[in-house]
């Protein structure tokens, strides 16, 4: 993105705030006005980093993600500072946390389970696009998402109507045991190609998706060349949300 590296613990800071959910190592507890104050400065936080960066880059592009932004221009329209601000905490929020925590459960899970360590040690290349899946299907980094109904429908015998809240539970949809056989079992070598970690078919799928699973690769790929005994020692120490399945910290040694 072209941001200052002295400014990625405030980002990091900044997107624990946005998705704490009940977490007091991030957010206050028991009062409602001081965290939504608290949301509301951790956005602010953000976009103020990015559109003040966007200013700059208008003036003096260089090679980075923002300049690019910034001066594209399509059809006469280019974003304005606001558009830039909000696309930016998507990225840092939505891609940041979630890949992170599939990450972290990567880890904990190739520990928990030795032989599907060897298996993807074995032929890595040929193992790891579909370890990835079975990670983001068995974790569901987003736990559930909440949309609502455009029009009167039947839904598995359900009648909903056009107004209706739902709530999509991706837990629920990534261990439905008419698509999964033994849905419970962390298995890299299953066909994960149903799971709906990503979203559904639509224009609700993961917009990040591809990165995702390009840095769960890359971060696996280098992790285990260079550290081959890499293991977690401990539980995780978990995030206190019911959106996001986040771990906060995963005890680990290289060796």
């Amino acid at each position: 993105m072209g941001i200052a590296e002295d400014r990625y613990r405030t980002v990091l800071d900044a997107t624990n705030v946005i998705l704490a959910g009940n977490d007091a190592e991030f957010l206050p507890a028991g009062d409602p006005e001081q965290v939504a104050l608290a949301l509301l400065e951790a956005g602010q936080t953000l976009k103020d980093i990015v559109e003040d960066l966007g200013r700059k880059r208008r003036v003096e592009p260089a090679d980075d993600l923002v300049s690019a932004l910034v001066n594209a221009n399509i059809d006469g329209e280019s974003l304005t500072d606001q558009e830039l601000g909000s696309f930016f905490i998507l990225l840092v929020v939505a891609g940041n946390e979630t890949t992170r925590n599939a990450i972290a459960h990567g880890l904990d899970l190739f520990t928990r389970h030795p032989g599907q360590r060897a298996l993807l040690t074995g032929d890595f290349e040929a193992r790891i696009p579909g370890a990835v899946e079975e990670i983001v299907r068995y974790v569901s980094p987003v736990t559930w998402m909440r949309r609502t109904a455009t029009r009167d429908t039947t839904l598995n015998g359900q009648d909903v109507k056009e107004g209706d809240k739902l709530v999509l539970y991706y837990w629920s949809a990534n261990r439905d045991e008419t698509v999964f056989e033994d849905a419970d079992r962390f298995d890299i070598l299953r066909d994960s190609g149903g799971h709906v970690g990503f979203g559904g078919p639509g224009p609700h799928f993961c917009l990040g998706a591809h990165l995702a699973r390009r840095e769960i690769t890359v971060m696996f790929r280098e992790l285990l060349r260079r550290h081959p005994g890499v293991r977690a020692t401990a539980e995780p120490e978990r995030l206190e949300a019911s959106f996001i399945n986040g771990i906060k910290r995963l005890p680990y040694a290289l060796s």
